[in-house]
């Protein structure tokens, strides 16, 4: 077999196969997870909390070597960044309640406070000589070469864990996500619940340093839930259809770098999600370019088919190509632009429907009624056919002259 389908067959070896695992379970939690966030429109907040666990990094890194460790444990690297992502979401939460700054102000300001003193800490670790080696670099960007077989199990472990609170809280939090005044009336503790859905994405955060890296967790947490947009109108549909969007992005892509060691995993995660979007882009039934494009022609198409037929029924000639295309191909009109017998027979039906909406904007005066009349809807689909039929009366009812 290849390397490719090995690995996606958990054949690559233990360590392959937990990443696997892990980061389809971690791009799952992060896909549902990170649609509570969009419905919320709060997607830069995680890109906050991301990058406010740098500094935690750097600093659990220093501890541990200072009570006597090499400082590279991952557990204890993950629970240092888990706690200044919560001082950073904190810092957030802080400064919008306390401050008249916007909530996209207050989380560029953390952002870039905490990344910076997280560089600034990771520099300072290059200097220690336990720290030439710590590879915290691999932070950034995500790195799996040099996990270890804990780390591993750390990983799928965390994943699984989000995945549970994910399935466990989801109701509450897409009440709050949808409509938070709504979802406080039924009683329930809106501040505590969208602090539960920050929780939850910062463990998702947390849990996908190693394998994604801090810079590009954001796009675990937000493109699942995009792409599931596309193909859904559901919030319960979303939320699932993000989740396995994110965990198919996080499988292939684990699976793509253990078949060639010299890809990195958290790039090729982030670029296997983003041809799902790109092919949810082009292809999602409702949404997507071609859905729409089809759409339009289509309507064009009937556009162009009412007003051929309206003037045949006039006796004009008609001149637009795409008019006489149209009209050609339903055998509507003849290739020298004569009208056929089912031509001349539609225009007269298109052109009685024209007269019965004329006769009934007179009749119900009802601006809310017959403004629904857009041109191509046949009046059989708004009015009933004993309606129809009174309106049928009036077309025969001669009209005194000047009406």
């Amino acid at each position: 077999m290849t390397p490719l389908l090995n690995a996606l067959l958990l054949q690559a070896g233990y360590n392959a196969a937990l990443v696997a695992i892990g980061a389809a379970l971690l791009g799952f939690a992060g896909g549902a997870a990170g649609t509570f966030l969009f419905l919320r429109k709060r997607a830069l907040v995680s890109d906050a909390m991301a990058h406010a666990t740098l500094p935690g990094v750097g600093l659990a890194f220093m501890l541990m070597v200072w009570l006597g460790g090499d400082g590279r444990s991952l557990p204890g690297l993950l629970l240092g960044s888990a706690v200044t992502a919560i001082l950073g979401l904190l810092a957030v939460d802080w400064i919008v309640r306390r401050t008249r700054l916007s909530e996209d102000a207050a989380i560029g300001a953390v952002l870039s406070v905490f990344f910076g003193i997280g560089v600034v800490l990771l520099t300072v670790v290059q200097t220690m000589s336990a720290g030439r080696q710590a590879g915290l670099e691999d932070f950034l960007l995500g790195a799996t070469a040099g996990m270890l077989y804990s780390d591993a199990v750390t990983i799928a472990v965390g994943g699984g864990l989000s995945v549970l609170a994910v399935w466990v809280l989801r109701r509450p939090m897409t009440l709050v996500a949808f409509d938070a005044e709504y979802a406080a009336s039924l009683g329930l503790d809106t501040r505590r619940i969208d602090l539960a859905i920050m929780a939850l994405v910062m463990a998702v955060t947390v849990v996908g340093l190693k394998i994604v890296g801090l810079v590009m967790i954001v796009a675990l947490l937000i493109i699942p839930p995009v792409i599931a947009r596309f193909w859904t109108d559901r919030s319960g549909r979303m939320i699932w259809g993000a989740g396995a969007a994110g965990g198919l992005s996080g499988y292939l892509g684990a699976a793509i770098s253990a078949s060639a060691p010299d890809l990195p995993t958290g790039p090729i995660i982030v670029l296997v999600a983003s041809a799902l979007f790109f092919l949810s882009l082009f292809l999602a039934p409702a949404r997507g370019v071609v859905a729409a494009l089809i759409r339009h022609l289509r309507f064009q198409a009937r556009v162009h088919r009412r007003q051929g037929l309206l003037a045949i029924a006039r006796g004009e000639t008609i001149h637009d190509p795409l008019t006489l295309r149209v009209l050609r191909r339903e055998g509507l009109i003849r290739t020298d632009g004569v009208a056929t017998d089912a031509g001349r027979g539609t225009a007269a039906r298109i052109a009685r429907d024209e007269r019965r909406w004329d006769v009934a904007r007179e009749v119900h005066q009802d601006a809310g009624l017959t403004g629904r009349y857009d041109g191509l809807t046949p009046i059989e689909e708004v009015f009933t056919p004993d309606e129809i039929a009174h309106f049928d009366t009036h077309l025969g009812t001669p009209r005194p002259v000047g009406a």
